[in-house]
């Protein structure tokens, strides 16, 4: 029987069971993200033995790397150029590998947290402090800066150098216009906005290049990730067991989910989200969904 198609429009899907074949010993974990190159190689950072797994579009591993290296695997982020960014959470750092896994340079102090006030026993972020206290993502702009969002224990957004130079930074706690209440996600897109999944406040905020405030856009159920595709619609990974569709103005497109679930091509609690050339989507689950679907696109 087939499986059902989700969606609406344009943007419809049907999962593709089984996808991902793990060979004895693997196993998802709890799978913090997933990105495409530009072959359609499908790349899954995750918390299990084996952080980093690489798959083709038909669902074959391909290589496994980063064994012993990563303490929360949690953003990742792949440019058009092929170049791969890394956000390890509870490591406080952000990296830049080879698709292969080669270190090129780190940005932080791997386990030396910046001073937010916040600490295991008062677990409130009492200011907004430079890099970084539990970072949570990255992207590319489109001049070769990298936007670091920063995270479960900071209120910010860092723009830093090709080079990994700290440029500005933006944000602060709180729910008004242009503060964060835990921010998750960042994606710099073309025109030059950018775009950032405020999770606990329920919204993601846009920004112009240089942070500052231009829009809110409320509804959204606890957004974790946004990938942008190159017809610059955008995907959005929520927690609260829902993917949703939009264009860059906000206006919804689709959505998907909504009720926790296990079943497959439903959804528990999406955390990473990505695109690959040919319009399929890669959703990637924390919690009890520890896993990563495929969902093709019906055309």
């Amino acid at each position: 029987m087939a499986t059902p198609v989700i969606g609406a429009g344009a943007y419809r899907y049907r999962v593709q069971e089984g996808w991902g074949k793990l060979p004895p010993g693997f196993q998802w974990g709890q799978v913090g993200g997933v990105a495409v190159d530009s072959q359609d190689r499908v790349y899954v950072f995750n918390r299990s033995a084996h952080p980093m797994m690489v798959f083709d579009r038909q669902g074959n591993l391909l290589a496994h790397w980063g064994e012993g290296r990563f303490k929360v695997a949690h953003g990742i982020h792949i440019g058009k150029d092929d170049s791969l960014f890394l956000v390890d959470r509870t490591a406080h750092a952000a990296m830049k590998l080879t698709l292969d896994g080669k270190l090129l340079f780190t940005i932080g102090t791997p386990d030396s947290p910046s001073d937010t006030g916040y600490t295991d026993a008062s677990r409130t972020v009492k200011r907004a402090a430079g890099p970084f206290h539990d970072p949570t993502d990255a992207s590319l702009a489109a001049n070769g800066d990298l936007l670091v969002s920063d995270g479960y224990a900071n209120a910010r957004v860092h723009r830093f150098s090709p080079t990994g130079k700290l440029l500005a930074s933006w944000g602060e706690p709180g729910t008004g216009p242009g503060q964060f209440n835990l921010v998750h996600s960042v994606w710099a897109a073309r025109d030059g906005r950018v775009y950032v999944a405020d999770r606990q406040n329920r919204r993601i905020q846009v920004f112009t290049d240089e942070g500052k405030h231009l829009d809110s856009w409320s509804g959204f159920a606890q957004p974790c990730k946004i990938f942008v595709d190159r017809d610059n619609v955008m995907y959005v990974a929520e927690l609260a067991s829902r993917v949703t569709i939009c264009t860059l103005d906000g206006k919804v497109l689709a959505r998907m989910g909504g009720t926790r679930s296990d079943v497959p091509g439903e959804f528990n609690a999406p955390h990473g989200i990505w695109v690959d050339s040919h319009g399929d989507m890669y959703v990637a689950e924390v919690l009890e969904g520890a896993r990563l679907q495929k969902f093709i696109r019906v055309r």
